[in-house]
């Protein structure tokens, strides 16, 4: 069976409404530039960004748990095409981040790491000007 694939758009768009949980991760980075995660007392994890609810035990959750800013490169990938399919005009690396005191990752831009490697110890960047987007961390750069 050989893959057809038609050429075409659709256009799409959409306004992101973080909710209760992801909004105080949000205000964590415009006000304070901290990431605000949210740690579950039954199974002992901690999510960032913040969560309404443990995803192993349906536990209610608050947030109220800081996590990093430093953290440790748990995986990283070069991206040479966007996110339109779009070739770039220079790679980047993408890496995923967990963050001090957090058990789930962050997925940002590596920044200025010549040779990434798993564990390397990270810190995130973070704009000067912020506007409560994950967008107010530049990315994460070595330790």
């Amino acid at each position: 069976m050989s893959m057809r694939k038609v050429a075409g758009e659709l256009p799409v768009s959409f306004r992101y409404t973080p909710g209760v949980g992801n909004t105080s991760f949000f205000e964590g980075l415009l006000d304070r530039g901290a990431f605000v995660g949210s740690r579950c007392p039954e199974c002992e994890l901690t999510y960032v960004p913040s969560r309404l609810f443990c995803e192993r035990c349906f536990s209610e959750l608050s947030a109220d748990a800081e996590c990093g800013p430093e953290g440790e490169l748990v995986s990283w990938t070069i991206a040479r095409v966007g996110v339109d399919g779009e070739p770039l005009a220079e790679p980047e690396a993408i890496a995923l981040v967990k963050l001090d005191g957090a058990d789930t990752v962050l997925m940002h831009r590596l920044l200025d790491v010549p040779e990434p490697a798993i564990g390397l110890r990270v810190r995130a960047v973070m704009r000067e000007e912020r506007a409560g987007s994950i967008l107010d961390v530049e990315g994460f750069t070595a330790v």
